[in-house]
């Protein structure tokens, strides 16, 4: 079932951004000529030089705000006046408009192991399922506008998305036709990566991988079932020395018939084969009799 999610107002695009350490300069600079212009005038020197020192201070401690620091793995989400500008991602030292907001968003690789939910299969039986997501933000702006917080909305959706799958196939198969949590891991699996995808697209976030983490029936029907699975390992394991030793027993009469070894007849062929097949299907070894009499006795 595909998840309908809000289409997104917004989507990243650079700012328009100056390197960083030619303003720092250029700012240093002003800062001591204007501070040199406010001793002169200071200590008797023309009103005016101090004014314009006065001037210059002002402008480089305007203009000083603008300086923004960019690690690596991290953007700057810049707004003006409440618009969204633009997102800086070169790292290092830039210089935007000092008038404007600049909110770090992180863009590393992250980790999100969900809780242990506890769901019902497609069969109604209780079971127990976590899941790990590998994600990334891809488009700042959508992460920081389309969603109030996009890490919990990772985390719910994450969650959402893990019990819709467990609810959605059995724990165990019932025929080769149908895909179950327990023996088809890789397509449960690519099946979780793709509605996680859908669910966090909106705010803007990658999904590298998910996995299941933890798969298992609840604790209050896990003896029940694991009965149930021993049983079946039985009842299969049963099922090959059954097919196992019918093979035996005939190539067996028919290596005695074009042998002629011996020449039994109907009855005699079928003590045969019920003898061969208590010895090849028993779960002890067979104890031996010694026939001294005639074949019929």
């Amino acid at each position: 079932m595909s998840v309908e999610m809000p289409r997104a107002q917004v989507a990243e695009r650079d700012v328009r951004g100056l390197s960083g350490w030619p303003v720092l300069g250029g700012v240093i600079a002003v800062l001591v000529v204007g501070f040199v212009l406010i001793g002169t005038g200071a200590n008797g020197g023309s009103g005016v030089a101090a004014g314009v020192g006065i001037a210059l201070v002002i402008i480089a401690a305007l203009v000083l705000p603008g300086l923004t620091a960019v690690a690596p793995g991290q953007a700057r989400v810049v707004q003006l006046l409440g618009r969204y500008a633009g997102t800086v991602r070169t790292d290092g030292l830039r210089w935007v408009n000092p008038l404007t907001t600049r909110r770090r968003i992180s863009t590393r690789i992250r980790n999100h192991e969900t809780d242990v939910a506890k769901v019902n299969d497609a069969d109604g039986n209780p079971i127990e399922m976590a899941a790990v997501v590998v994600w990334q933000v891809e488009d700042t702006a959508k992460a920081v506008f389309e969603v109030d917080d996009f890490v919990q909305f990772v985390a719910i959706q994450t969650e959402t998305a893990v019990r819709h799958i467990a609810g959605s196939y059995p724990y165990d198969a019932h025929g080769d036709e149908l895909l179950s949590l327990r023996e088809n891991a890789d397509e449960i699996t690519g099946k979780l990566s793709e509605e996680i995808t859908e669910r966090v697209a909106s705010a803007g976030v990658r999904v590298i991988e998910s996995r299941i983490t933890r798969l298992s029936y609840a604790p209050e029907i896990a003896q029940a079932m694991l009965r149930r699975q021993q049983a079946g390992a039985v009842v299969s394991a049963r099922q090959r020395i059954v097919d196992g030793a019918v093979g035996m027993v005939e190539s067996a009469l028919t290596r005695l018939a074009d042998s002629d070894v011996v020449d039994l007849d109907e009855e005699r062929r079928a003590a045969m084969v019920s003898n061969l097949l208590v010895v090849l299907c028993g779960d002890r070894d067979a104890q031996p009799v010694v026939n001294t009499g005639s074949l019929y006795q």
